[in-house]
């Protein structure tokens, strides 16, 4: 089970991709095959559940993009629940310090790293793959959510947690946090995400961003960041649409 993400991390490669918040296989269909290197399925903010990302996942079949799940909670029975149904990778939200990540690593690697109980189901192929439980501790990753100024404070200590491969940014929940809400170019948000960042660099933690518009994803690829999410399949919607109503004179 090699995970094309990691082995793209480890060589300082960027890795692009999507937020799937719909419980649509033929958009995870299409865009599985367009060249993303990645998908997460958003457990926390949209209407998907387990059963919506397990089929979600297998619409995905037959392409080298790697499937991630953002779970609605830093929780044991959801982070098994998502990496038994094939999640390669986790996105773990409200990550706030040291603790939080520790929690997550166990409950993301099966003992002696952690606390994953053994029942892979689809992950290991319905059994098939004898290997799964052998590689999954090095392969599963791990990418926590810095969304709080509390989260900013405890970067290092958080970074440096053995079994984080990550950290994702939201800008608007930390902007919201900091008491300016999705106020993108304020200075104080800039610092904050380069002090993040600059833990990251020194740790050798990737770092990753929401994007939503060109501009955005040209400065955090120039910027360092190398898990940069596009939007999501409903930003494409949008954003499609939007242009279609343009071009008719109806914008």
């Amino acid at each position: 089970m090699k995970n094309r993400v990691k082995e793209m991390l480890q060589r300082h490669e960027s890795t692009i991709g999507p937020w799937i918040t719909t419980a649509s296989p033929d958009s995870v269909e299409l865009l599985a095959h367009l060249g993303f290197d990645w998908l997460v399925f958003d457990m926390e903010h949209a209407p998907l559940d387990v059963g919506d990302v397990q089929v979600l996942m297998q619409a995905a079949n037959g392409t080298d993009v790697v499937p991630f799940v953002r779970v609605g909670w830093n929780d044991v029975v959801l982070i098994k629940q998502a990496l038994d149904i094939g999640a390669q990778g986790i996105v773990v939200p409200w990550v706030n310090s040291e603790k939080d990540a520790l929690r997550a690593v166990r409950a993301a690697k099966y003992p002696p790293l952690g606390v994953r109980g053994a029942g892979p189901r689809r992950a290991a192929l319905y059994g098939l793959d004898g290997n799964y439980m052998a590689q999954a501790n090095s392969q599963t990753m791990v990418i926590v959510q810095i969304e709080t100024l509390d989260a900013v404070n405890n970067a290092e200590s958080i970074l440096k947690v053995d079994g984080v491969d990550g950290f994702f940014i939201g800008p608007t929940d930390l902007s919201t946090s900091m008491g300016f809400p999705g106020q993108r170019d304020r200075v104080e948000l800039r610092e904050a995400i380069a002090k993040v960042m600059g833990f990251g660099r020194k740790l050798g933690k990737s770092g990753g961003i929401m994007c939503h518009s060109i501009n955005e994803i040209k400065n955090a690829i120039d910027d360092g960041f190398k898990f940069v999410a596009i939007g999501s399949d409903i930003d494409y919607l949008k954003w499609g649409a939007h242009m279609a109503l343009s071009a008719a004179g109806r914008s």
